[in-house]
């Protein structure tokens, strides 16, 4: 389905330009939480209003997306969020490598057709690049309703160095639910009854020997 440009978009942009960072001398405030796809901002909203003393940057390639985003986020007030309108491929344009606490993955395109499988957010040459912008310690957290992006991440991150943790196939009947800040489009498909699969995937630690 192809999106209508949004009216006096540019405009709309240009007066929510404080928060948009559009390389990497424009943004020092690292560590940072990162969000990849945050469509229209309620979960980086959630984020900065539950957490006001972190700071979270999310990211969108689709420019009339992100200025919903953006005019939530100037509406409030909110300090602690800068955005970036960008494709993933771009990520370290933006990010120094250990600058990143935790990548949230938040119901990315699952690209079902076979020869696409490169283009998903989880596949190994996404993740090696998120290993080099993960700070020590940091980890990614996946979350989406399709079994099939679910069961091919959870293959990719054990293919990749990563360890899994906290995984569940029915995010909101298990004891992750109550910290978990959802997103329009999990809202909307919980409340029709699908399934919100869930998992936490840190790099494997190197030791001296490695």
């Amino acid at each position: 389905m192809r999106m209508r440009k949004k009216r006096h978009g540019a405009e709309r942009i240009a007066a929510c330009s404080e928060y948009f960072i559009t390389n990497q001398s424009e943004y020092n405030s690292f560590p940072a939480e990162l969000e990849i796809g945050c469509g229209k901002g309620a979960f980086i909203l959630g984020c900065a209003k539950r957490y006001p003393g972190r700071n979270f940057v999310a990211m969108e390639k689709i420019s009339d997306v992100i200025l919903l985003a953006a005019e939530k986020l100037k509406a409030e007030n909110i300090q602690n969020v800068r955005l970036i309108n960008a494709d993933a491929s771009r990520l370290q344009e933006f990010f120094p490598d250990g600058s990143v606490s935790r990548i949230y993955l938040n119901f990315s395109d699952p690209w079902p057709k076979k020869g696409y499988y490169k283009r998903r957010l989880t596949y190994r040459g996404f993740l090696e690049i998120y290993k080099k912008l993960l700070a020590p310690g940091g980890e990614i957290i996946l979350k989406t309703d399709n079994e099939g992006l679910f069961d091919f991440s959870l293959e990719e991150f054990t293919a990749s160095g990563f360890e899994l943790f906290g995984l569940t196939r029915d995010l909101h009947a298990s004891e992750y639910a109550a910290d978990n800040i959802m997103t329009e489009y999990e809202k909307n498909f919980s409340e029709k009854g699908f399934k919100i699969h869930r998992v936490v995937a840190r790099p494997t630690e190197k030791t001296e020997n490695e």
